[in-house]
């Protein structure tokens, strides 16, 4: 969130403030779901490298990983770049190109920053970096090369020298020699002109990649080579051509020279780099900020914008401050959280501490996520960034997590699948009773006391196992048999819910005509006072049919067990409550009596019987 305080007036602090508080909108452009996603991948993977690697074999890993990132704002920025030109809605052609704009920007500043830090560039190699950074990020003068190279006859066209032009400040040399080449065949008068500065650009020492040379090596190479220009220059060689001059000019370093040609390259970064090129190709990283003169090129006509200030604080080596005015210009908070996590990786920001306790790179990790937690799906990848934030992290996911509407079953077993993988019991129960109340009150009882049970509360299972009894009673039977009979040892979460799996064992023995099981285990929920007193009589009931069977179910013991529970249930009853019973109870009981009476007269008969025999 981004806060703007108003200020106070001129008598002092004001005491109203005014806050304007700014979602992080970026969140939910469908095209940048491409970033959010793929740049996730890497964050993990990067969190898990081996930092065991060291020296020349980390650099070279954690410089893959910068690229990688490169790699995915560009083909975002190019999946923009097609939405902006296949759209014909102009609002949406507008915010496609805004946003191909500030991915361009990223990408730029991500590369300087991968350079300069993260494969902290030595000199002699610096500048070979350096130049094909300017030649990938300005592509301004494409267009003019494109046309200047697929006309007829190159050399008579009228942009053709500041298309040479455009190479030699490039550091391009074969590109601007073939082009001048064609100038040659077509003026046999400069060829002697065309030769000696062909010459020139082939000659010019570049610094190398490898260890081929030592940068002692280089500019003595360069010193000669520099002479040579400067003498060719005094002679007055180019002097019936002031192309060919300008160019022998640039070649020299000349700053005068190079400005001229502003237009043709734009920005002032590519200045300076062509500058370094032509002056001090050995430059030394911290020597940048020397050189790095953005008001010599801009000449007080314009006032630096945000990215030429952040593109400053890089040459001058002033992380902390890129990362500070990135967070202010850029509209999300994913480039400036993946970069400082990249540097810290890189040990760069290691002792940079923020006031309140958290260090930089957890305090951006922790905006990016939290903002990844507003969208409705997107909120998944946050979780790994918190994850991965050792001081707050857990606090801040247990806080999101809590607040993410469970709109579906389906994502509330994803939300409880993360909780129970981090031992985050509280936000589990949180959940489950939240998805059970849900259930109950769409009355899926089934599901709801599944909830209950995941929950492990024991109260809401009880009112689940009395609504499950409840209906029992009104319509004879159970639903949701899967649920109950195998319930398992989660029937001991509470006394109700035991009762609910034994009472359905129960009509499961009896189905399966096992009834002296049966009548055994009828008689134990009453006797051990599992059974609540409220469902006494519905069990009594239940043992009618059993008392009535042509065998003797049903012990003497066991039938005196049955009269002493019935005549507790009457006797408990009060006078009034006797008076507001109906015929149909009142007959009831008259039935279970006289059934009770015949089933012990036949026990006795029976038992007797054995025992006379």
């Amino acid at each position: 969130l981004t806060g703007c305080v108003a200020g106070s007036g001129e008598g002092g602090p004001s005491s109203s403030r005014v806050f304007v508080v700014r979602r992080d909108q970026d969140i939910y452009i469908q095209t940048l779901r491409k970033l959010f996603n793929e740049s996730h991948g890497i964050f993990v993977g990067l969190q898990r490298s081996e930092e065991e690697l060291a020296g020349k074999s980390r650099k070279a890993q954690l410089v893959q990983v910068s690229k990688n990132y490169r790699s995915v704002i560009r083909a975002c920025m190019e999946d923009m770049h097609q939405a902006a030109i296949s759209t014909r809605d102009p609002a949406l052609h507008s915010q496609y190109s805004t946003q191909v704009s500030i991915l361009s920007a990223m990408e730029l500043i991500w590369n300087l920053c991968e350079i300069l830090f993260v494969e902290a560039a030595a000199a002699g190699p610096l500048l070979l970096r350096l130049l094909d950074w300017v030649r990938l990020h300005v592509c301004d003068v494409d267009n003019m090369v494109r046309e200047v190279l697929s006309s007829e006859n190159p050399s008579k066209h009228e942009l053709f020298w500041n298309v040479v032009d455009v190479f030699v400040l490039q550091g391009r040399m074969d590109e601007a020699r073939h082009l001048l080449s064609k100038e040659a065949s077509a003026n046999p008068a400069s060829v002697n002109m065309y030769k000696i500065l062909d010459d020139l650009m082939k000659k010019m020492p570049m610094p190398s990649l490898g260890n081929t040379q030592t940068l002692t090596e280089m500019e003595l190479k360069w010193q000669h080579w520099h002479e040579e220009c400067q003498r060719y220059l005094q002679d007055g060689t180019f002097a019936s051509n002031s192309h060919m001059e300008s160019i022998c000019k640039i070649l020299l370093g000349d700053e005068d020279a190079i400005l001229e040609k502003k237009e043709l390259m734009t920005t002032w970064y590519h200045f300076l780099v062509t500058r370094l090129l032509y002056s001090h190709p050995t430059v030394k990283p911290m020597e940048l900020r020397f050189y790095a003169q953005m008001d010599l090129f801009l000449g007080g006509e314009s006032s630096p914008e945000p990215l030429d200030t952040i593109l400053m604080a890089a040459f001058e080596f002033e992380m902390h401050q890129v990362i500070k005015e990135c967070s202010i210009a850029l509209s999300n908070w994913w480039f400036v959280a993946h970069l400082t996590d990249l540097l810290d990786h890189c040990k760069l920001l290691q002792s940079h501490n923020l006031y309140f306790g958290s260090n930089m790179r957890e305090f951006l990790l922790l905006e990016y996520a939290s903002g990844l937690f507003s969208h409705h799906s997107l909120w998944q990848l946050g979780v790994d960034y918190f994850d991965h934030c050792p001081e707050y992290g857990r606090v801040y996911l247990e806080l999101h997590i809590e607040r993410i509407p469970l709109n579906t079953e389906q994502k509330a077993l994803k939300v409880l699948r993360i909780c129970e993988q981090r031992q985050m019991h509280e936000q589990v129960r949180s959940i489950c009773k939240i998805m059970a109340m849900k259930a109950l009150r769409n009355n899926r009882l089934g599901s709801a006391l599944s909830w209950s049970i995941r929950a492990k509360d024991a109260a809401f299972a009880t009112l689940i196992s009395d609504r499950f009894l409840k209906d029992y009673c009104e319509r004879g039977c159970f639903s949701d048999l899967d649920l109950i009979d195998n319930l398992g040892p989660s029937m001991l979460l509470s006394d109700r819910l035991t009762f609910l799996g034994k009472y359905r064992e129960f009509h499961r023995l009896y189905g399966e005509k096992r009834f002296s099981e049966a009548a055994k285990l009828l008689l134990m929920l009453m006797t051990a006072h599992i059974a609540p007193c409220s469902f006494w009589m519905t069990l009594l009931t239940d043992a009618l049919p059993l008392l009535e069977q042509k065998e003797v179910i049903f012990s003497a013991e066991q039938t005196y067990e049955l009269m002493r529970c019935l005549e507790d249930l009457t006797a408990g009853k009060s006078d009034k409550q006797k008076f507001q019973n109906d015929d149909v109870e009142t007959m009831k009981v008259e039935m279970l009596r006289l059934a009770l009476a015949r089933n012990l007269a036949r026990v006795i008969v029976k038992e007797g019987t054995l025992e006379g025999s």
